[in-house]
């Protein structure tokens, strides 16, 4: 027998809960096809997540699943030139014709699907988007020359976390584009996933006890991403989120983090999503975006 899950029309952060739901308990008792015919538009969290869910069911012995492609041809290019579906090759059966990956990403996509499996990787993703990144935050979001800086460490930071913390490799994706409905500016988002042991298991050794019975996987994102508490006991480790956190209040940007069945947000005054939601559906690893958008006028 093979489980059908219908991917999501519009694939994001929000709407990865339905897909986390569509899958029912973890892992699989049979094989899945994910079909993804009818959608339309999915973000760099969303791109990230579904190789998350094909790489988690590969690592865990299981069928290889199969991934029908979307329809729509624009859909498609779009996908193949920001490096999805060579990506996906990896841990999918592609049913459907798939584009071939032209050696140009489109304009709004700072950094294709990437890789990421060791400190290499992640210097060469800042190396890679370095000077596409200047140009696009002065010019298009209107952000001060020095803030490149403090985007690529953002970049590098939650990349990191996947070396050091997952116990697996995972995936980073950058991307730009007009978010008319939520915010009607644009914004530079990043995104990164990865199918490794999660916050909760983490941290689980040193924080459980002291936690007690509210221990879980809210309890692990508020300690982590709040508190800075890293399972590394070396001076100054656990401060990535910290300065994520100094970097995107200057500029009224968004964090958000999923892990197993909750999800914890940095939420500037631009949005209304709540703050630490829990009893989600649970999806695999880890899931990280960050979302700076265009400042109104010039930047302060």
């Amino acid at each position: 027998m093979m489980q059908v899950i219908p991917v999501p029309g519009t694939l994001d952060d929000k709407t990865l809960d339905t897909l986390a739901a569509a899958l029912g308990e973890w892992p699989p008792k049979e094989g899945l096809l994910f079909d993804a015919r009818a959608t339309h538009w999915a973000s760099p969290y969303g791109l990230t997540a579904l190789l998350t869910l094909g790489q988690a069911i590969v690592e865990e012995k299981l069928p290889r699943p199969r991934f029908t492609i979307p329809d729509s041809d624009e859909v498609k290019s779009y996908w193949a030139r920001a490096g999805f579906f060579q990506a996906a090759a990896e841990c999918f059966e592609l049913v459907g014709r798939v584009p071939k990956k032209s050696s140009d990403a489109p304009s709004d996509v700072l950094l294709p699907v990437t890789p990421i499996r060791a400190t290499e990787d992640v210097h060469h993703v800042v190396e890679r988007i370095q000077e596409r990144a200047q140009r696009i935050l002065t010019s298009e979001l209107h952000l001060e020359p020095k803030s490149t800086g403090r985007f690529s460490m953002s970049l590098s930071e939650v990349c990191q976390n996947i070396v050091e913390h997952a116990g697996t490799g995972g995936w980073v994706a950058v991307q730009t584009y007009n978010w008319r409905k939520r915010l009607g500016r644009k914004v530079a988002v990043i995104a990164t996933s990865d199918s490794g042991i999660g916050f909760r298991r983490s941290l689980e050794a040193s924080e459980a006890r002291k936690v007690g019975e509210r221990w879980g996987d809210a309890s692990a994102l508020e300690l982590a991403v709040l508190q800075s508490v890293s399972r590394f006991r070396d001076l100054g480790r656990g401060q990535g989120f910290h300065q994520i956190r100094r970097y995107l209040g200057r500029w009224q940007g968004k964090l958000s983090v999923r892990s197993g069945t909750a999800r914890l947000s940095i939420v500037p005054p631009w949005d209304e999503d709540e703050s630490l939601a829990e009893n989600l559906p649970f999806f695999p690893g880890s899931q990280v975006q960050i979302i700076i958008p265009a400042q109104e006028g010039n930047a302060p």
